[in-house]
């Protein structure tokens, strides 16, 4: 594991360098065997090999000396050490509405490190606010860290603290609360944070980016000041993810957080709302509402139920799926399945005795489909109606992704399972529709 003053070294080298009393930017001479290196010591990615030492030369190059049981270091020199300095914060008007800034990691909340290369989720919210101060003229800024992690490593402890601190925020008299939030695993954040906090008196906006700040065609600034400014003055209450609609930058939409979905890996206008409609656009800078009904903000007081079991699994139906892997979930002491299914709520023939098994250790089971459009139907086909035999609850036109994080938040306030399927089947944040019209991307 890596130390700070030492981002990326490891292991043996680690505690060599450790004992040269060597930090990032110091001036080393490397001796291996009868080769004589020197250079200042450049940090290296999380994910690099543990083995190599990495040296920035008088000529500008970089080399990668690999360490072995001849090789010595010895500290000859410190340079500066390389060091990210934030613009000073803007002043901000008391008299506008409050908004609060949650930052918990992400590519908006990245910056690139240009002795690396590398892009590292660094940027506190802060230092946001001082790079888009066109924000203090939207709203009273107050800007903090809750977590500095990529999103790959938010789980449902990340989603319990986020929902405390959004009850702090409103407690404090919050307008509106902004959450930068990386984009991979934003739809999960989203449908937690709906069930995680009941009654919302105000909007929670979640926003991300899909290009990091240092480039050209960098999303982050006109996504967050579309944020703010909705936080600020929106009508409407609720948890919504907030991103590009296209690949200009005129247009920003307002997808419902138990309905939207990541469907690209890289574009600007990677998120869509699935079986539903955004509640809002804001075109040119003019806030537009989408949603014939929308929850109205209020002063009622959150209801914080921000409790989710872990032991839950996501499993995605596959031809030649192995029944062993249900098999495995059952004897691992998991609570609760939700099935990706093919179609109308589909798996094999193989599975049922596996899901029969579930089912009597007391599981909690759902289907949803892989389809990304559309809703389960189980009655049709007499597969279909095996599994609901079987005990295989049909979840509408629910997102594998809201119903899994739903399972969780069913599972995590109740361990009567017949409790739990009540709360799974009880639609709270518009989660499911009853009836799904014809709704697709064009």
């Amino acid at each position: 594991m890596s130390v700070e003053g030492l981002p990326g070294y490891r292991g043996k080298l680690l505690e060599v360098l450790k004992t040269a009393k060597v930090e990032i930017g110091d001036i080393v001479r490397v001796k291996v065997d009868s080769n004589i290196y020197e250079g200042a010591v450049m940090p290296r990615v999380e994910s690099a090999d543990d083995w190599h030492i990495v040296l920035k030369q008088k000529s500008g190059y970089n080399i990668g000396i690999a360490f072995t049981n001849n090789f010595e270091v010895l500290k000859i020199g410190e340079a500066i050490k390389p060091e990210f300095r934030a613009p000073p914060l803007p002043k901000s008007n008391d008299n506008l509405p409050k908004v609060n800034i949650i930052s918990t990691g992400g590519t908006i909340a990245s910056r690139v490190d240009y002795i690396t290369g590398g892009v590292y989720a660094a940027m506190s919210s802060k230092d946001l606010l001082s790079i888009v101060p066109e924000l203090t003229e939207l709203a009273k800024i107050d800007a903090t860290i809750l977590y500095s992690v990529f999103s790959e490593n938010i789980n449902s402890d990340h989603w319990t603290g986020m929902a405390n601190d959004i009850a702090k925020k409103i407690d404090d008299g919050a307008n509106g609360i902004v959450i930068t939030h990386g984009t991979d695993t934003m739809g999960y954040s989203t449908a937690a944070i709906s069930f995680a906090v009941q009654n919302l008196p105000i909007p929670v906006i979640f926003v991300g980016s899909q290009r990091s700040s240092d480039r050209p065609s960098a999303d982050s600034a006109t996504n967050l000041v579309a944020a703010v400014k909705a936080a600020a003055y929106a009508p409407f209450t609720g948890v919504y993810l907030c991103m590009h609609e296209g690949t200009s930058d005129d247009s920003i939409i307002f997808h419902p957080g138990t309905k939207v979905r990541k469907c690209h890996t890289s574009a600007r206008y990677a998120f869509q709302t699935i079986n539903s409609d955004p509640i809002a656009r804001q075109k040119n800078g003019e806030l537009e509402i989408i949603a014939d009904n929308y929850p109205k903000r209020s002063f009622l007081k959150p209801v914080i139920k921000n409790k989710f079991e872990k032991k839950v699994a996501l499993i995605k139906f596959y031809p030649g799926f192995n029944p062993l892997i249900i098999t495995s979930l059952i004897e691992a002491g998991f609570k609760g399945i939700v099935f990706e299914g093919t179609g109308l709520g589909h798996v094999s023939e193989a599975c049922y005795d596996a899901i029969e098994s579930a089912k009597r250790h007391g599981l909690l089971l759902g289907m949803t489909s892989q389809c990304l459009w559309g809703r389960v139907n189980m009655n049709v086909y007499s597969m279909g109606r095996e599994l609901t035999d079987r005990g295989v609850i049909p979840l509408e036109d629910m997102l594998p992704e809201t119903a899994y994080v739903k399972m969780m938040w069913c599972l995590g306030q109740t361990s009567d399972i017949i409790l739990a399927q009540q709360l799974l089947l009880n639609n709270f944040v518009g989660e499911f529709n009853t009836r799904s019209l014809y709704k697709r991307k064009n």
